[in-house]
């Protein structure tokens, strides 16, 4: 019997000495303050500062993660997919709408519902709350001033399908970022024969594929190329450094410009739901639109109140588009682009 008690005592002392350890491995991991977890495709050097300023208004430690130049949202996409059965991510900040508004589609997001966005423009929201869209950019030509003069350079997609601009001419991959929506839009606007023609006509005219954005107007800046097809944030950029590069507006058909907005949608089973509110509030707000029409980028706000005081980078012209039905032509466009594209 004293020998029972005794493994009996002993038992007991080792089941509690694993409740302290558990308990006080708990203790360790038990986050020092609020935090919420953000995948952002948006450029690093642009998203940090913004979410500084969240930081320091609410006290919550944002866990960001972001995306390559290289595989621009697309790559945040598929980890968001790939962690669907336990979602590591509470907020997705996504530079364009189309990849946002497939996750939606595919039951990965889940409903955003706050009195700030009863009034939401109804081009740049889900009818159902699983994504907002603000801070524009719209699509472009960039040029080489040098090269290029501003009465020559393109100023539509049919310009640029002239085989005047044979071997001149980058883009990004369209498997990627903001190049796979334009070439979606296309789809879309023109219709799939046309679209298919367009691809064919730039393959004609032996257009070189890059890795992204920024590097097309790089290449074009340097010389070695004279167009590209970019984004207004990336000519800014390099008007910034003193490139010499301008943009055109990527008119289509005379009908407008392909403008592409940002997008937060809340991550279905996240794991900070409470603070990741908090982030979406903030990231919808005419603070963050101030601060990225005031950044590098220049996006061209949502809200009426900032727009008006930034009228130098308004997207004139907007082609007008259904975002989903764009965003239902996205995996079509891509298969189409890798077919034909080099």
């Amino acid at each position: 019997m004293r020998r029972r008690s005794r493994c009996l005592f002993h038992c007991g002392g080792i089941v509690l000495a694993l409740i302290l350890v558990v308990v006080c491995v708990s203790c360790r991991r038990k986050p020092e303050r609020p935090q919420v977890v953000l995948y952002c495709s948006v450029d690093q050097g642009v998203a940090e500062p913004i979410i500084a300023a969240f930081e320091r208004q609410t006290g919550i430690k944002v866990l960001a993660r972001y995306d390559t130049e290289a595989s621009k949202t697309v790559g945040l996409v598929q980890r968001i997919r790939a962690e669907a059965s336990a979602p590591a991510a509470d907020v997705f900040w996504s530079s364009e709408v189309f990849h946002t508004i497939r996750l939606a589609r595919e039951g990965l997001l889940t409903p955003y519902d706050a009195s700030g966005t009863d009034d939401w423009p109804a081009p740049f929201s889900d009818p159902n709350g699983l994504w907002y869209g603000f801070a524009l950019r719209a699509r472009v030509i960039g040029y080489n001033t040098d090269r290029v003069s501003a009465e020559e350079a393109p100023k539509s997609l049919e310009d640029v399908l002239d085989s005047k601009w044979r071997g001149r001419l980058v883009m990004a991959s369209p498997a990627f970022g903001t190049t796979g929506g334009d070439v979606a839009s296309w789809f879309a606007h023109y219709g799939p024969e046309r679209a298919r023609e367009i691809l064919g006509q730039l393959k004609a005219n032996a257009v070189r594929i890059v890795s992204g954005n920024s590097t097309a107007v790089r290449m074009v800046a340097t010389g070695q190329a004279d167009i590209c097809f970019t984004d207004t944030d990336d000519i800014y950029a390099g008007q910034r450094n003193e490139w010499p590069v301008a943009l055109n507006f990527l008119d289509q058909r005379g009908e407008g410009v392909l403008a592409i907005p940002n997008t937060a949608a809340l991550v279905r089973g996240g794991p900070y739901p409470e603070t990741a509110s908090k982030l979406m509030e903030f990231l919808l707000g005419e603070t963050l639109e101030r601060m990225l029409v005031q950044s590098d980028s220049h996006n061209s706000p949502v809200h009426a109140s900032v727009a008006a005081e930034y009228e130098q980078y308004a997207i004139p012209h907007a082609l007008k588009v259904d975002y989903e039905r764009v965003a239902g032509h996205l995996p079509e466009a891509i298969e189409a682009a890798r077919e034909m594209l080099p």
